[in-house]
């Protein structure tokens, strides 16, 4: 629910259609109720934030382990001219093609698990990070950015699943969520990206470990609600990138690729810190 949250938005057209047809204007009244609540949790979205500058331009997108065509999809994410790309996903049989395709655009790349960050600026300090899994599918890094370094996080926690035997299961992604959450917090640099898919919204009340810390920066510069999933017909955001100390200046959604995901990226401004 908490994902598809803004989809509700829908039914206040129809209350009012409905309140019209039998002339009710207890009805007519009583919508104004939940179309001052959406407002007030999406109206935000509905105008253009995007401002110009920043420093600092990532992207990421979930390539789709069964991708047809990493090449091509490589190349394209690349083309946005992003800084940092975060890749997610990735089929180990598949790695050699993504690193041939960007190492033209990128100089410095890490892959950790099924997960990878390419970087047109050094990377130091890379490692896996636990996110409860018994596989690895975050990692972080430094990235040597000119305006100062940024901790730059990559994760892709696990799906939301509804099976026949065993119902409506998130309790495994739900403390992913938690574990990353725990390794952004004690975090010494000041300037951190998270790039990657959460399998959930900034509404999903389950990734506060994460979300209460960090800021969204479609919620704080991008226009529009930015979905990102499914790429045939976007109807949530669950890829995200979200900042803690660097400053969000605009995020956009990029063309798709072959995957069942659109790329996702921001322009981010660093703030100064001492060394």
């Amino acid at each position: 629910m908490d994902t598809f949250l803004p989809w509700v938005g829908l039914l206040i057209p129809v209350l009012l259609v409905l309140g019209l047809i039998r002339k009710s204007a207890t009805a007519l009244i009583a919508t104004i109720l939940p179309a001052a609540v959406w407002l007030n949790l999406f109206g935000g979205l509905l105008t253009d934030k995007t401002a110009t500058g920043g420093d600092l331009m990532v992207a990421t997108h979930n390539v789709n382990a069964d991708n047809p065509d990493p090449s091509a999809t490589a190349r394209g994410v690349a083309a946005s001219g992003a800084d940092v790309l975060a890749l997610e996903e990735l089929k180990a049989s598949e790695v050699p093609t993504y690193e041939r395709a960007l190492e033209s655009t990128y100089e410095y790349h890490a892959v950790v698990g099924t997960v990878g960050l390419w970087s047109k600026y050094p990377l130091s300090d890379v490692k896996a990070v636990d996110i409860r899994l018994g596989w690895k599918r975050a990692m972080r890094a430094t990235v040597a950015a000119p305006a100062g370094r940024v901790a730059v996080y990559v994760a892709h926690l696990p799906s939301v699943r509804v099976k026949l035997e065993a119902g409506f299961t998130a309790r495994q992604r739900d403390e992913s969520a938690d574990a990353l959450g725990e390794a952004i917090a004690d975090e010494p640099l000041p300037n951190v990206v998270l790039l990657g898919d959460l399998n959930g919204t900034m509404n999903d009340r389950a990734l506060n470990a994460v979300t209460s810390q960090m800021r969204s920066t479609q919620g704080a510069v991008g226009s529009g609600f930015g979905f990102s999933w499914p790429a045939s017909f976007p109807m949530a955001r669950i890829d995200q990138i979200l900042v803690k100390g660097a400053e969000p200046e605009s995020s956009w959604t990029l063309p798709a690729t072959a995957s069942d995901h659109l790329p996702i990226a921001a322009r981010v401004r660093v703030v100064p810190q001492d060394d």
